[in-house]
């Protein structure tokens, strides 16, 4: 072998080491393709976490727009989560035969006092 092969071939090895130093690097290292892949996954996951959240908030926002404009919102939450029943009407309670411990004694005795005063 002549001196020039024996160059080409050394350059050659360099290049081939320098190669297989980049891919290591690609494939393996914080800056390469496993991390970008994980970084894409976050992202979507992400994107999808602030489209329920904006979602929520819009219902949010439209719910505190009712409350602030009108009394309906307020009598309607009033009725659902209190129990609340307006002085004109009247309450039934409806108990099934086939559970004759639905309710307690108390329980129905607080439904009975919930109305007018007079």
């Amino acid at each position: 072998m002549n001196i020039e092969q024996r160059k080409l071939h050394i350059l050659l090895f360099v290049l081939l080491l320098m190669l297989i130093g980049l891919q290591i690097a690609l494939w393996f290292s914080n800056t390469g393709l496993r991390n970008l892949n994980k970084l894409e996954s976050d992202v979507s996951r992400q994107t999808l976490e602030n489209s329920d959240l904006e979602l929520r908030n819009q219902t949010l926002e439209a719910e505190v727009k009712d409350l602030k404009e009108g009394l309906d919102s307020v009598e309607e939450r009033a009725r659902s989560e209190l129990g609340m029943i307006a002085e004109d009407e009247t309450f039934f309670l409806l108990v099934d035969k086939n559970k004759p411990n639905q309710i307690e004694s108390d329980e129905i005795t607080q439904v009975e006092s919930t109305g007018p005063e007079e």
